[in-house]
């Protein structure tokens, strides 16, 4: 790892931290450095991918989630930002790390030491398969949801999740107690909220709660049929294509 980059709109903040790095690790090669959403963009877009990137999510002409919605980022990315509440979303993009402003030394060591150690053990993989590794290590999953009830909000929590399904452009969610609540979200965002170690979208109609799963019966052409431990509206098929895919899951 030598070559990287820093896109940040502050020129203080991006002299302090190219001041910092001349200390931490002198060996490393700033090649570039950005302010805006627009400049990054045409910078991947134009130029060979660096080893590293450091870069702040406030830029000067929007949030920094929108280069990768632009353009194809083939490096590992360490956010900084004076912002705690972007986390999730920046470990569903490429980083490795997130590190508060005002910037110290120990957080900047820690995040470049991550980033050597998974280089120097990957050096024959892509970049794709590091990255989604680093995703895995940090991502955070709900324990919880919020469920509109009337004039309320009622807290539902994850493990209490037996199944969810769409019916009639619904999303309903059943519980181990067969208690039926409903949720504005579609599947596949919910799907992203929830531990994959844990729960298994099983075709487009269902998710289905590893611990809900009461037997499984070969079904016709390849296909299995789950049973759960809760009554659903139609059985769940679980497709050729997928059978695979279930059974590791399953027998994790």
């Amino acid at each position: 790892m030598k070559n990287i980059i820093i896109i940040e709109d502050e020129l203080i903040a991006a002299q302090n931290l190219q001041r910092q790095l001349s200390i931490v690790a002198p060996d490393l090669q700033i090649i570039a450095t950005l302010q805006t959403i627009e400049e990054s963009v045409e910078y991947f877009q134009e130029k060979p991918a660096p080893d590293l990137c450091f870069m702040d999510i406030h830029l000067a002409d929007g949030l920094a989630f929108h280069i990768f919605e632009k353009v194809k980022v083939n490096c590992p990315i360490i956010f900084t930002t004076a912002y705690d509440q972007y986390a999730l979303a920046a470990f569903k993009v490429n980083s490795i790390d997130y590190i508060l402003k005002p910037i110290n030394k120990a957080d900047l060591q820690r995040a470049l030491d991550k980033a050597k150690y998974f280089t120097q053990n990957a050096e024959n993989s892509k970049i794709e398969a590091l990255v989604e590794m680093f995703q895995k290590q940090n991502r955070q999953y709900k324990e919880c949801f919020l469920i509109p009830m009337r004039d309320k909000l009622l807290p539902l929590k994850v493990d209490e999740i037996a199944c969810i399904f769409i019916e009639n452009k619904l999303t309903h969610i059943i519980t181990y107690k067969e208690e039926t609540y409903f949720i504005a979200q579609t599947l596949d965002t919910i799907t992203d909220w929830l531990n994959p170690a844990h729960f298994f979208r099983a075709n487009r109609q269902y998710i289905i709660a590893h611990h809900a799963i009461k037997d499984i019966v070969l079904w016709p052409l390849g296909k299995l049929s789950v049973n759960l431990y809760v009554k659903t509206p139609e059985r769940i098929i679980i497709s050729k294509a997928r059978v695979h895919q279930f059974k590791d899951w399953y027998t994790r």
